[in-house]
C-alpha cells in the first residue's frame, strides 16, 4: 500500500492526501467533480488547514467544555450508537441460493423485460416532402442516406437511428406506428406534433421474463432488506418487553 503524502502541517499535525480524498468522498458528486484537479486538491487542503486552525482555537478557548457542546456530542454519539447497534443486528443476515430460487419461481411475473423496438426515422415538415423521400428510397436511396440528407432531427448524424426504446418513450402517434411494424419495414408518413416521420423498424423484442441469472443480485438485495425489516421489528417487540415504552399519539 502506498504511503500517504503529507500536503500540509498545522501545529505539527499532518494533513495528508488521504485526508483530502476522504473529505472529497463526503461531498456531493457534482460538487466533488469540481475539485478533482491539482488546483482543486490544493483548495481542499487549504480548507482542511482552516478547519484545523479553528479546531485548535476551539480547544484553546475551552469550547469542548461548554454545556451546549457536551449536549451536542451526546446527541451525535447516541445517533452513531443506534446505527452501530442496527448494523450489528443485521451483520449475520444471509440469503441462500435456495431462497433466491424460490422467490424467483414465486414472483416470476415481476421480472419481465418490456417489449422494445429499435427504430430509425426521417423527420420533415410536410407530407409531400415525406412522399418524395419515400419515392427516392424505393428507387434505391438507402434509408440512412435519406436521413442524413433530409431529416431535421439530430439523429440524422446516425442515419436516423433512435436506438432501442420501450412504450411510453415516444409521442403516441410515433409509438403506435413503430410497435405495429415488422422488422425491416419502412412506414408511410406518420404525423406528430413535430412534423412527418418516415419510420424504419430495425428490430423488435417481445416482452419476456428475465432469467434467474439476470435478476439474482436484485432478488438477493430484496430478500436481505426483507430479512432486515423482519429482524428489526422482532427485536423492537422483544425490547418493548424489557424497557418501558409510553406513546402519546
Amino acid at each position: 500500500m502506498n504511503e500517504s503524502k503529507v500536503l500540509a502541517t498545522v501545529n505539527g499535525k499532518e494533513i495528508t492526501d488521504m485526508d483530502v480524498y476522504n473529505f472529497l468522498s463526503q461531498l456531493a458528486p457534482q460538487t466533488a467533480a469540481q475539485f478533482r484537479s491539482p488546483e482543486g486538491i490544493k483548495q481542499l487542503t487549504d480548507e482542511l488547514v482552516n478547519q484545523e486552525l479553528l479546531y485548535l482555537e476551539a480547544i484553546e478557548k475551552g469550547f469542548d467544555k461548554e454545556e451546549d457542546f457536551i449536549v451536542e456530542v451526546e446527541r451525535v454519539k447516541a445517533n452513531i450508537l443506534k446505527q452501530y447497534a442496527i448494523n450489528k443486528l443485521f451483520s449475520n443476515i444471509v440469503v441462500t441460493e435456495e431462497e433466491i430460487e424460490n422467490f424467483y419461481q414465486e414472483k416470476k411475473e415481476f421480472f419481465t423485460s418490456p417489449e422494445t423496438v429499435r427504430a430509425s426515422h426521417i423527420l420533415v415538415e410536410d407530407d409531400k416532402k415525406a412522399e418524395e423521400i419515400l419515392e427516392e428510397i424505393k428507387e434505391g436511396l438507402s434509408f440512412e442516406e435519406a436521413a442524413e440528407k433530409y431529416s431535421s432531427c439530430p439523429s440524422k448524424a446516425n442515419g436516423g437511428d433512435l436506438g432501442e426504446f420501450t412504450r411510453g418513450k415516444m409521442v403516441p402517434e410515433f409509438e403506435e406506428a413503430a410497435f405495429a411494424m415488422e422488422e425491416g419495414e419502412i412506414s408511410q408518413p406518420v404525423k406528430t406534433q413535430f412534423g412527418y416521420h418516415i419510420i424504419k423498424l430495425s428490430s423488435k423484442k417481445e416482452a419476456a421474463i428475465k432469467s434467474l441469472d439476470e435478476v439474482k443480485g436484485q432478488i438477493n438485495q430484496q430478500l436481505i432488506l426483507m430479512k432486515q425489516q423482519e429482524r428489526y421489528l422482532e427485536k423492537a417487540e422483544e425490547l418493548k418487553g424489557k424497557y418501558e415504552v409510553k406513546t402519546y399519539y
